[in-house]
């Protein structure tokens, strides 16, 4: 893996520290915890469903960390690894993440988002060793606004399941910083998207799977809804970033910061930029508008990061979605091939 690490201090920040990564089988998680052994932490990856195709177990990294299995919800559990581990830093990254399975079961969204982040910051709060806590929420905690791009400052109003369940646990984590002086911070990211992601109902991987395979994309909305896409090893190395100025400027405890390219794309414009890339711009999309209970536009503004932690996005929406498209070209052969095999047998 080419190294993309932080500069010499980072790498001191970062060496022999204990570090919690909850959700590591995702797709931030799996990047996040490649980045924090290449500078040297002592990870601990909290598990709950063994995804063998994950990057996390794709790369071989998780051989280098140390596995707990368990549910986010499990406060008792948390515990456990943050005594037994002496855990530093937290990023807690544990969700249910796609919208339409909100939609259809917004019973398990909210355990896994809500309740999986009081638990998390609970047992936070009754282990004295930690020290930063980062929590993962979303540009759809913001919910729908007419004035974009979105500030810190914009009020939280999710409607539906998926928003609804990041505006509370974005909330959770202000208020475990006000109350009890917990020392965490929020993220609020655009549409991730990189090599790893294996929803392929989701419009990057779901669009490269159709090029390589030479079959036209399938859009389930209309085409017309705006987002913002966050490459997933930017997003890495943001976390690693806001977690060091969080040891340095405690003060910051409480705060949110949004990350972004700050850039707008129409699902429509963006599969067409896949379809480029992949030099398969003769295959039409298929535009099914199917899609209910989403926000129609969005995108950040991510002015504070800069100002605050000086961080600036290292990729551009081609070169993010250049590399992506190398990860999959890679690992869908081996797909195939291991489903010819199992259909063999």
């Amino acid at each position: 893996m080419e190294n993309l690490g932080l500069n010499d201090d980072a790498r001191t920040f970062w060496r022999d520290r204990s570090v919690l990564v909850t959700g590591c089988t995702g797709l931030l998680g799996s990047w996040l915890t490649s980045k924090l052994v290449e500078h040297e932490a002592l990870v601990v990856g909290l598990i709950r469903d063994w995804v063998p195709e994950s990057e996390l177990f794709r790369s071989g990294v998780s051989s280098e960390i140390r596995v707990v299995r368990g549910d986010v919800q499990d406060q008792a559990t948390l515990e456990r690894l943050l005594g037994e581990y002496e855990v530093d830093t937290v990023f807690h990254l544990a969700a249910q993440t796609i919208v339409g399975i909100a939609n259809r079961n917004p019973v398990s969204t909210f355990d896994s988002n809500i309740r999986g982040t009081w638990c998390l910051l609970e047992a936070c709060r009754r282990s004295p060793g930690v020290r930063q806590i980062v929590v993962a929420s979303s540009d759809k905690a913001y919910g729908t606004h007419e004035r974009l791009p979105y500030s810190e400052s914009a009020p939280l109003q999710g409607r539906h399941p998926y928003d609804v369940s990041k505006s509370c646990a974005d909330l959770l984590a202000q208020s475990y910083a006000e109350t009890y002086g917990l020392p965490v911070c929020i993220t609020r990211c655009g549409n991730l998207y990189g090599g790893g992601d294996l929803n392929w109902n989701r419009l990057v991987p779901g669009t490269i799977r159709s090029a390589l395979r030479g079959q036209r994309p399938i859009i389930r909305s209309d085409g017309s809804y705006v987002r913002d896409y966050f490459y997933v090893e930017d997003a890495a190395l943001a976390y690693m970033a806001l977690a060091e100025r969080l040891a340095s400027a405690p003060e910051l405890s409480g705060e949110a910061f949004n990350f972004s390219n700050e850039i707008q794309a129409t699902v429509l414009e963006l599969s067409r930029e896949i379809l480029k890339v992949a030099g398969r711009e003769d295959l039409e999309p298929v535009v099914l508008s199917e899609t209910r209970n989403e926000i129609v536009h969005q995108y950040l503004s991510a002015s504070k990061a800069r100002r605050y932690l000086g961080w600036r996005p290292r990729f551009n929406l081609e070169q993010g979605l250049a590399r992506t498209m190398e990860w999959y070209k890679d690992f869908l052969p081996q797909i195939d091939s291991a489903n010819a095999g199992l259909k063999v047998s």
